[in-house]
């Protein structure tokens, strides 16, 4: 899978988890030099604290449209710091982004 934004790639993995029809990258995976730490963060009853970074390229910032769990909940242990892509950030298979 890959999540591309502003013909940008900015994550790329062959092992995310899904959760709730959405793909989570594995750390390693994302390109850090495109995520801006955020100040936000949200709730869910089962998994946690969800914590957000902005991504920005070419000078253009997507505010909040990354999210991970730090700690999330036993029920969503697998997530833990993998991160979540939405506001514009297409996630797509890997063949489909070439």
């Amino acid at each position: 899978m890959r999540a591309i934004w502003k013909g940008e790639i900015i994550a790329d993995s062959d092992s995310t988890v899904v959760v709730e029809g959405t793909h989570y990258f594995p750390p390693d995976s994302v390109v850090k030099k495109y995520l801006k730490p955020s100040p936000t963060t949200t709730v869910c009853p089962w998994k946690g604290t969800a914590h957000y970074y902005s991504i920005v390229v070419g000078g253009e910032e997507n505010q909040d449209a990354a999210w991970y769990y730090p700690e999330p909940k036993e029920a969503a242990a697998e997530i833990r710091n993998h991160i979540a892509f939405w506001r514009g950030v297409d996630v797509l298979e890997g063949g489909d982004a070439t």
